[in-house]
């Protein structure tokens, strides 16, 4: 298990939290077991009826951990075992699932909230996927996901040209549901899924299960897009955005 991953057991809501503030919360090895850990166990124990994804002050997450993207640049691999296992286990989950954003949502901390219910944004929030700008391509069937959200034109503009979009485009594009202020999200967001966990819990879970359909389609376009991901992570394109990446942080 990771020390930057919380999990918490309330009232019928299990709330993992990404506690990693000096790395804005970015995601390595260990935190995407310890996620995919915390969502998969709750299935099989019925006293959870919601699950709440929240971040650190100041930020949700602020994407992969560079680091490991840049290792597996180098080491022939691609976004490993463990990562396909976290977002495996997103889109089958099938307990509603809550975020809480607050602050940066970069790269996979934009595209898991594909696979949640309900989103909280603060009015500080903002969304960006830069993956092809790091010579990279979208993941966490985002690229099946977001031109079914918000149609095809602004998909391109927010997966492909990296453009970023506000807590309030988030809103009108169907991401969020909920903008408010910084200081509310946690509690806002926490009311929402208690307010889901109070409802008869066969009835969401058959309720979820006919609005979204099977797990199949989301896990196979998962495979599709990390086989690509693999592919982009030693092209040239990618070895030299990482390098320039870390480059201008020196």
């Amino acid at each position: 298990m990771s020390p930057h991953i919380d999990v918490n057991d309330n009232n019928g809501v299990r709330t993992i939290r990404i506690n990693r503030p000096e790395k804005k919360n970015s995601l390595n090895t260990s935190m995407y077991e310890a996620m995919a850990a915390a969502l998969t166990s709750a299935r099989s124990e019925p006293g959870i009826r919601c699950l709440l994804l929240s971040g650190a002050p100041g930020a949700f997450c602020a994407g992969n951990d560079l680091d490991d993207f840049r290792h597996a640049a180098q080491s022939d691999e691609g976004l490993g075992d463990v990562t396909l296992r976290f977002l495996h286990a997103l889109a089958s989950n099938e307990k509603p699932l809550v975020a809480a954003v607050n602050g940066l949502a970069i790269g996979i901390g934009t595209t898991m909230l594909l696979h949640c219910d309900y989103v909280v944004a603060s009015t500080e929030a903002h969304f960006v996927t830069p993956f092809v700008n790091l010579g990279l391509v979208p993941e966490a069937a985002s690229s099946l996901l977001v031109p079914r959200l918000m149609g095809q034109r602004h998909a391109f503009a927010l997966l492909v040209m990296g453009e970023p979009l506000s807590a309030q485009d988030a809103k009108l594009s169907g991401l969020v549901n909920v903008v408010i202020g910084s200081a509310e999200v946690d509690d806002s967001a926490m009311t929402a899924a208690r307010k889901i966990a109070a409802l008869p819990s066969e009835a969401v879970l058959a309720a979820r299960r006919l609005m979204r359909g099977s797990a199949d389609e989301l896990i196979m376009r998962i495979d599709t897009e990390a086989d690509f991901f693999r592919q982009r992570l030693q092209s040239q394109e990618a070895k030299a955005a990482l390098e320039a990446f870390f480059s201008r942080k020196v």
